[in-house]
């Protein structure tokens, strides 16, 4: 796993400070219980009201054919429309649903076309008895009847909604559902919790759309250098070799060391395919491949030369345990849903090398994400015993104390883990991850001036580290809400790593903010072309479609669409 605020896995938990109604749709109500009431047609009647309609239709059977003539010439066309919608209401609420539609249907063919409130309500209740048998076309054409007669009618928008999102038409699903919310402004959490539903499976959509034709990802020059930094116990990097004929794995080995990337991947391949006699570093070139193979995406690749490296029983055991790291780290990228198979080959990893630090540091990453602290903290400490002389091991445990006291709520904890942040600060000053976590951890407590300071140190160990600007960015928005500052911050950071997919993301969500949602657009696609796994690019596809929709939508009922992205 990547680590940290540097180039990490962390860094998206935070981004939760920065999000305001609009951007929400996709991120923010994962939680809320959906409603599980069914939705009764409009001009719903209580009990009461049913025993009067029930009374009124007995006693018009019991007169006689001249006096109910007689009433029925009296009524109004509405009035008799009206009487059939209630009728209807009657057997919707007795589950006898294609009797309320005949009624429904008389109650449109009786009601005038003028009365363009009632024909309305008409059609979105005779829409409601066709949900109930799951007839979603005839759902569909109900609404759009519906909605003719009233562009914000909320109940129709929502479920013809849910009529597209079972059609599997998503972005059509998606466009109503924002309208809705943007009828109710963002304040109904049931219809948030459909929109991030149908997000969610959009984003699902796309990404698997996005990955059949995905490019290579060329990481930054910043991005592999933290990346290989995060293994304290990396056998390839710590390889002396003195030669004077650069070719094959050597000279991959010395692009390594002058952090030239670009022709590694050719150097191991042809260390690789030469002979037997020549091939004296064929283990350490196909695990560096499959490296580079990992840091760019091409994730079959990466696991056919990883699994090789692990099947070679006879090679060195340093060589096979950062393989199965390396395997372990691809299955959760791979298989985020699955984290069992990431954890068999850790779990192998440390039957062959248990003195190895990074298997503890990088699974402890790996609970931390998925919530299973004590375990984090478990591996963090011994990840630590071992390579006691690492600062990002020792601030990645300072961390996973500070989430289970927030977890537990324990302020006498809280206060100890505040504690242990600054001591390892003092003890690895030139870990720039320390600075940075510790800033981090500051925000999360709303202590914005100290925050800004370990930013402002950490940016001097590291200025090319993009990174840290957009965390500095996104304190300036939780602190001042001073979105000028923030862009200003964002737009240095790509200027500096332009391949910084936290920028381009970060920048796209507050773009949205603006009001600016074609910039936002643009963002996001730029973020997506960089991203590297299928959960990063169904978030990313998630942003971008909510910004789709909110364009479309605000342009379809005429609003402004700065007045949607402001601040709360």
């Amino acid at each position: 796993m990547t680590t940290g605020s540097t180039g990490s896995t962390f860094p998206k938990w935070q981004l939760a400070i920065l999000i305001g109604a609009p951007v929400a749709l996709g991120i923010g109500y994962l939680y809320w219980k959906k409603s599980t009431e069914a939705e009764e047609p409009d001009d719903k009647l209580t009990k009461k009201k049913l025993g009067e309609i029930k009374e009124k239709t007995i006693s018009l059977d019991g007169e006689s054919s001249h006096d109910t003539v007689a009433k029925r010439k009296t009524r109004t066309p509405l009035e008799e429309a009206q009487k059939h919608k209630n009728e209807g209401n009657v057997h919707f609420r007795e589950a006898k649903y294609d009797q309320a539609i005949k009624e429904y249907d008389l109650a449109i063919e009786k009601c005038p076309a003028s009365e363009i409130n009632d024909l309305s309500t008409f059609y979105q209740n005779r829409a409601a008895a066709y949900e109930h048998l799951q007839k979603w076309s005839s759902v569909i054409d109900d609404c759009n009847k519906a909605l003719d007669c009233n562009p914000k009618y909320l109940k129709a928008l929502k479920r013809r909604a849910k009529a597209y999102e079972q059609l599997k038409e998503l972005a059509k699903s998606l466009e109503d559902i924002t309208a809705a919310c943007i009828l109710e402004g963002f304040q109904n959490k049931n219809t948030l919790v459909l929109a991030d539903r149908v997000l969610k499976e959009l984003g699902q959509q796309h990404a698997k759309e996005a990955l059949k034709d995905k490019h290579d990802v060329e990481p930054s020059k910043f991005f592999v250098k933290n990346y290989f930094a995060s293994f304290a116990d990396d056998p390839v990097r710590k390889m002396v070799i003195v030669s004077s004929e650069p070719k094959g794995f050597v000279k991959a080995k010395q692009l390594l060391d002058q952090g030239q990337y670009e022709g590694i991947v050719a150097a191991c391949t042809e260390e690789i395919e030469s002979s037997e006699a020549e091939a004296e570093h064929k283990v350490e070139a196909l695990l560096l491949r499959a490296t580079f193979y990992l840091l760019t995406a091409r994730y079959t690749e990466a696991t056919v030369d990883l699994d090789t490296v692990i099947g070679m029983e006879l090679a060195d055991k340093k060589l096979r345990a950062n393989a199965l790291i390396k395997r372990a780290s691809l299955a959760m990228q791979t298989q985020p849903n699955i984290p069992e198979e990431c954890f068999k080959y850790f779990s192998q990893a440390e039957e062959l090398d248990p003195s190895n630090s990074d298997i503890y540091h990088h699974r402890g990453q790996v609970y931390i994400l998925i919530e299973r602290l004590a375990e984090a903290i478990s591996d963090f400490e011994k990840a630590c015993s071992l390579c006691p002389n690492s600062g990002m091991i020792a601030i990645h445990k300072c961390y996973a104390n500070y989430r289970l006291a927030m977890v537990n709520k324990d302020e006498f904890a809280l206060r100890k883990v505040m504690e242990g942040f600054r001591d390892a600060i003092d003890r690895f000053p030139d870990c720039v991850e320390c600075y940075s976590l510790m800033a981090q951890v500051l925000c999360d407590q709303q202590e914005f001036q100290e925050a800004d300071n370990f930013f402002e140190k950490a940016t001097k160990i590291e200025p090319e580290n993009a990174q840290i600007l957009v965390h500095k960015a996104l304190l300036q928005l939780q602190w001042k809400a001073d979105l000028t500052a923030a862009v200003k911050l964002i737009e240095e950071a790509i200027k500096i790593d332009d391949r910084c997919e936290f920028a381009y993301e970060t920048l796209g969500t507050i773009q949205v903010q603006r009001g600016h949602l074609s910039e936002a657009i643009r963002l996001f696609e730029c973020a997506i072309n960089l991203a590297k796994t299928e959960m990063e690019l169904v978030h990313l596809y998630s942003l971008k479609d909510a910004a789709i929709a909110q364009v479309n939508v605000t342009k379809n009922m005429g609003l402004d669409i700065h007045t949607l992205g402001q601040f709360a």
